[in-house]
């Protein structure tokens, strides 16, 4: 009996210091130093500065100093990533987040040579067990509500979407964004155009202006900057931004936009490394958890759609309903979600084509 309470103490001992070989040590909050990389500037009114304004909320949040944030602004997705981070890890940091997809392989690549800086990168699929994980939205959530919007406004039923890449995470907010659309108006039909670049306004305005020359008369966008709006304004018809309020763009075009809260999963974060609870645990939060919501209906949408949309809110976020609802056939006329099916939050993610009534152009 005194054996096996010996073992069993030894066997305590061992998967307690195992458990902490595989923790971080809590880093006090005086000391601690955060990174960011941004693909942008701040000032590009959408997806850097709603990534910022979270960094803000986070620094007040904790009560950080200045200069406990270190930020590289303006990273392209290239061996200028690597470079910033690189720097970031030299000053110090404990923590850093890489906000662009394409930074992604940088970061797991360091995070191999620096087991002792943690990485938290947004929107991949990429992580380890140990320093590297992903954090995003479903952003789709709220995609398909902007797409209720959209729906009800136009009358020529001709919608358009500037789209960054063609990666899942595009693929399947269009998509979400036509059926929501759809849900509303089943005569609707989608133009799309990819600018093969997530921060480029001299392209994605370009892109817009070629989506408008084709009769578009609601606009939409999976881009960083306000320049698809700024477009949809001029030329006299509506628009759904990305990322944050974009109302100031067009104040005669915006309907509505699916926007981003990064401020709870940043102090979340952060918070946590203070802790030295940190795990590598991937992140993926919805409108339930404040990470996605829609910006305020302006007064350029369509009567009834507040209504329309707060009853499809309130069916997503009581679980009765979500999104990818069969049937769904594709563009090429393969059924893709039977009847009765609702696709899984990992199925959704992995979407890789193009809902019915979209055409790439």
């Amino acid at each position: 009996m005194k054996k096996l309470l010996v073992c069993a103490l030894a066997l305590a001992m061992v998967l307690s210091m195992s458990a902490s070989a595989l923790a971080f040590e809590p880093v006090p909050k005086e000391e601690i130093k955060v990174g960011f990389v941004y693909i942008g500037d701040i000032s590009d009114g959408g997806y850097t500065m709603a990534h910022h304004n979270g960094t803000l909320a986070m620094q007040e949040a904790l009560g950080l100093s200045d200069d406990q944030i270190i930020i590289k602004r303006n990273v392209p997705e290239n061996s200028d990533c690597e470079i910033a981070l690189m720097e970031l890890v030299e000053q110090g940091c404990d923590i850093i987040f890489g906000i662009s997809f394409g930074y992604m392989e940088y970061m797991a690549d360091l995070a191999e040579q620096y087991p002792d800086v943690i990485f938290s990168h947004c929107s991949g699929y990429m992580s380890n067990d140990t320093n590297f994980n992903n954090y995003f939205g479903r952003i789709y959530e709220a995609r398909y509500l902007t797409g209720i919007a959209a729906g009800l406004r136009t009358e020529n039923n001709h919608l358009g979407y500037v789209a960054a890449m063609q990666t899942p995470e595009c693929i399947y907010s269009m998509n979400a964004y036509f059926l929501g659309a759809r849900s509303v108006n089943p005569d609707v039909t989608m133009d799309v155009t990819f600018t093969n670049t997530w921060y480029d306004p001299t392209i994605e305005r370009q892109a817009a202006i070629a989506l408008l020359d084709r009769g578009v008369e609601v606009l939409a966008q999976h881009q960083d900057t306000t320049m698809p709006v700024a477009a949809a304004e001029e030329a006299g018809v509506w628009a759904c931004g990305y990322n944050a309020d974009m109302t100031e763009a067009g104040p005669n075009a915006h309907l509505t936009a699916p926007i981003w809260d990064w401020g709870a999963y940043l102090t979340d974060a952060v918070q946590k490394v203070i802790d030295g609870t940190w795990t590598s645990e991937n992140v993926l939060m919805g409108m339930s958890e404040g990470m996605v919501d829609i910006s305020p209906l302006t007064k350029n949408v369509a009567e009834g759609t507040a209504e329309a949309v707060e009853a499809a809110r309130a069916s997503i976020l009581d679980g009765s309903f979500g999104v990818f609802v069969g049937p769904i056939y594709d563009n090429e006329g393969t059924l893709r979600v039977e009847e009765g099916q609702t696709l899984t939050p990992e199925e959704i993610l992995a979407i890789d084509w193009f809902v019915e009534g979209i055409t790439i152009v």
